[in-house]
């Protein structure tokens, strides 16, 4: 059994640990922006193609005593057989998180660890691995606390929100990860109709629909994994082949729409939902949500509208905000009703009753994830 880290939206963590446990994780439990698990190699595997909810999975390495700069130096040097997992002819990348007593600079702790490799594989060799930023063959991760170091492996090959569909993006886009853990906090099944009246450019639609599906968002993906010295590629191969069965079953679902008042934006929703291969699945119409119908429902509405503090002007907004709210209490009853709020100020103007405030964090910002009722 291998330990790991999936590194998380602030909010999710919960639902994170979920989705671990649904995929095959023991020994899960819920950290701050993050989950740790214990998995298999298969399960490892499993888990870099199928999660939706991670930024990063990090599998441990080794861990050491660290009280400093010398046994961080040292520990590093000896808790991997360098010659196994570095040869000079690869690149590698490493990443810092957390202080020790004389280490409290991330860059710093990095160098660290990247001065202990290449020095020994100077004695190993006589030459050394070069460090690549953006595409290195072996990505490490440090993370320091509580007296200890643990060194570990990112096998994602990037951030595991791109997803690869979005090519064009609206204003203060919602990251990918972040849209389906906000879908599936919704409880949202694909029964009934799920309409988005600001849909910018389609990632909470999409996100929706490719859960309904199971879509498997690793599958288009190139793993950095695929390069570890005990990379087995017989498990992967089987469960590349799981991935592709569980995302080929497809079931009729419920209208999906978005509305986008932007002609541009609402073509550029349109193209990532062809770059998906959900346009069988997803409708959007251009033009303002005043003059909208809802489908028949009942339904879900979600909505990540402008805050005021990246995009839109905040006597502008109150506006929107006030006729959404009008338009919902009109159009909805009977429908779920959820809202991306980063501005308590402005949400206020929904003239809305909430029964449910999950804290989450979109880039930064505070924000809570508004359940209505609408009734």
């Amino acid at each position: 059994m291998h330990r790991g880290i999936a590194v998380l939206p602030q909010g999710l963590e919960e639902a994170g640990a979920q989705e671990l446990i649904a995929l095959g994780a023991k020994a899960v439990q819920p950290l701050r922006r993050a989950a740790a698990f214990e998995a298999d190699k298969p399960c490892l595997y499993r888990l870099h193609l199928q999660c939706r909810l991670p930024f990063r999975l990090l599998r441990e390495l080794a861990s050491f005593p660290c009280d400093g700069r010398d046994s961080l130096y040292h520990g590093v040097q000896d808790a991997v057989d360098w010659e196994r997992w570095l040869h000079p002819s690869m690149t590698f990348r490493v990443d810092a998180t957390g202080t020790a007593q004389g280490l409290n600079h991330s860059h710093y702790n990095a160098l660290q660890v990247k001065n202990a490799i290449v020095d020994r594989q100077r004695d190993l060799w006589g030459e050394r691995s070069s460090v690549d930023l953006e595409e290195p063959d072996l990505h490490l991760h440090l993370h320091l606390g509580r007296g200890g170091a643990v060194l570990s492996l990112d096998g994602c090959g990037g951030s595991l929100h791109r997803r690869g569909y979005r090519a064009a993006m609206g204003a203060a886009p919602l990251k990918e990860n972040l849209a389906a853990g906000l879908i599936r906090l919704t409880n949202w099944d694909g029964t009934t109709p799920l309409v988005d009246p600001l849909c910018g450019s389609g990632t909470l639609l999409i996100e929706a629909a490719s859960l309904a599906h199971n879509h498997c968002p690793g599958l288009q993906r190139q793993f950095s994994l695929e390069g570890w010295a005990d990379f087995d590629n017989e498990l992967w191969q089987d469960e590349l082949a799981r991935a592709k069965h569980r995302s080929q079953k497809q079931r009729p679902l419920a209208p999906i729409i978005g509305c986008e008042q932007d002609a541009t934006i609402a073509d550029q929703a349109r193209s990532n939902i062809a770059a998906a291969g959900l346009d069988d699945w997803i409708t959007i119409q251009t033009g303002d949500f005043r003059n909208f119908s809802l489908p028949p429902g009942p339904g879900v509405v979600v909505c990540n509208p402008p805050y005021g503090l990246r995009v839109g002007d905040g006597e502008d907004l109150e506006s929107l905000y006030s006729d959404l709210g009008t338009t919902l209490k009109a159009q909805a009853s009977g429908w779920d009703v959820w809202v991306l709020s980063g501005n308590p100020g402005i949400t206020g103007a929904l003239r809305m009753k909430a029964s449910r405030r999950i804290p989450i964090s979109n880039g930064g910002i505070d924000c809570r994830w508004l359940h209505y009722q609408v009734r």
